[in-house]
């Protein structure tokens, strides 16, 4: 059974230099680039619109970095090299007085330190929510090449 485009969670990613959620709004510093300098600290800001069919339900969500060639970039950590993954849950609840058919935007912003990645090379950001992805919930961007890198 396949379900309406109307009726699935639609996501907006943006990467940043920095963001943050306040007062129930996301405020972006440096928003929407493409390509990075080298290791550096960013932000990836996700508005994630909930809609009414599926609020009041626990949903979990992973964003995996992927190299170019479709393959999980791995990263050291204490317990060796590992799949770099970000996990997270969200449940949405309706407020009193919403109308039937409404969706409700949820909003996170997932802080990254410098990775250890290549430079001149190609990476996405891939959303999973509930073990699912579609085409439109991928991040690309690229990494300039180490001498411009250090020069630019």
């Amino acid at each position: 059974m396949t379900t309406s485009p109307e009726r699935q969670m639609k996501v907006t990613m943006v990467l940043a230099d920095h963001a943050q959620i306040a007062d129930g709004k996301m405020f972006i510093a440096g928003g929407g680039w493409t390509e990075m300098a080298g290791p550096m600290p960013f932000a990836v800001a996700l508005m994630i619109d909930v809609p009414w069919h599926a609020t009041n339900a626990q949903h979990q969500f992973t964003m995996e970095l992927i190299d170019q060639d479709g393959q999980n970039v791995t990263v050291p950590t204490p317990n060796g090299e590992e799949s770099l993954k970000l996990d997270g849950q969200f449940e949405v609840g309706r407020p009193p007085g919403a109308r039937p058919g409404s969706s409700f935007p949820t909003m996170y912003v997932l802080k990254i330190g410098g990775l250890p990645i290549a430079g001149g090379a190609h990476y996405e950001w891939r959303l999973m929510i509930d073990g699912e992805t579609q085409e439109d919930w991928r991040l690309l961007f690229s990494t300039r090449p180490e001498a411009q890198a250090q020069t630019g």
